[in-house]
């Protein structure tokens, strides 16, 4: 289930989401402009007048040359950390008592399922996996607008059940030894094949899903520990997408957050969030 209306207390919207309840909160100002400005910058510095229809017109090297560059920027550039700044702000969240892992470009390509080296982009998984805290809440925006096929789908039924994985090969410390690539994503075109991401062993897809439609704008909130998966597509458009990951400093300090049931992964990713501003 998916409420369109975030409560009116944060504390009640963080404490709901730990439960496993799913939010896609309307599209505000902040939400607006942060996609237009994503989509402005993404057009300007692929060249081409149709985002979504890229690979028509550039090599497959060039496009992953120049979505690495749109990678840096949006993860590094502090002009976003602010723009995340004012859309944490505007959902009802303190910025001030927030850190958070900046904002990531996702870009899902038509029939990239069957390329090996985007095998880890499918793969069913938890983001807390990844060495995140169990208080992790993810933000995610479409820049289009985008019908439940292709978006990502819900295993509600193993949100606080114990999921067969392989968590315990993910060691952030081994993650970013040879630098920060890993950490912004996709910076290698072999990243896919060498990484070790985390992934889940069931056998089969869980009975029970949920899946969603989207508009431009609108920003899907979730806990970390949400079982999920990117739906595979060949509908013959990209589907580009931001995602950040926060964490309210006082639920680390007051235990909140999400069940662990099975994450196995070690170290601690909340150091090299974007701390709060110290004023």
């Amino acid at each position: 289930m998916f409420h369109t209306q975030l409560p009116k207390n944060n504390l009640e919207t963080r404490e709901q989401i730990f439960l496993g309840q799913k939010f896609i909160a309307p599209t505000n100002d902040l939400s607006r402009s942060l996609v237009e400005s994503a989509k402005s910058l993404i057009t300007e510095k692929l060249g081409v007048p149709d985002i979504r229809k890229a690979r028509l017109t550039l090599t497959d090297q060039d496009f992953f040359e120049k979505m690495g560059e749109l990678r840096r920027i949006f993860y590094l550039g502090t002009e976003y950390h602010e723009k995340l700044r004012g859309l944490i702000a505007a959902l009802g969240f303190d910025p001030k008592q927030c850190a958070f892992d900046p904002i990531r470009i996702r870009v899902i390509l038509p029939g990239g399922h069957h390329n090996p080296k985007a095998a880890p982009v499918y793969y069913a998984h938890r983001d807390t996996w990844y060495a995140h805290p169990q208080s992790l809440i993810v933000g995610w925006l479409p820049l289009h607008n985008l019908s439940e096929e292709e978006t990502f789908e819900f295993y509600p039924d193993q949100f606080d059940d114990e999921v067969p994985n392989n968590s315990e090969i993910f060691n952030y410390a081994d993650w970013i030894k040879d630098g920060p690539a890993l950490k912004i994503g996709w910076q290698k075109s072999d990243s896919g094949l060498t990484g070790g991401y985390p992934k889940s062993l069931l056998r089969t897809r869980p009975a029970k899903a949920e899946g969603f439609s989207i508009k431009t704008g609108e920003t899907l909130l979730f806990s970390g520990s949400q079982f999920h998966k990117t739906l595979e597509q060949d509908l013959g458009t990209i589907r580009y997408s931001l995602d950040f990951r926060l964490v309210h400093l006082d639920d680390i300090t007051n235990a909140r957050g999400a069940p662990n049931v099975d994450n196995r992964s070690q170290g601690n990713i909340l150091a090299d969030y974007i701390q709060p501003p110290l004023t």
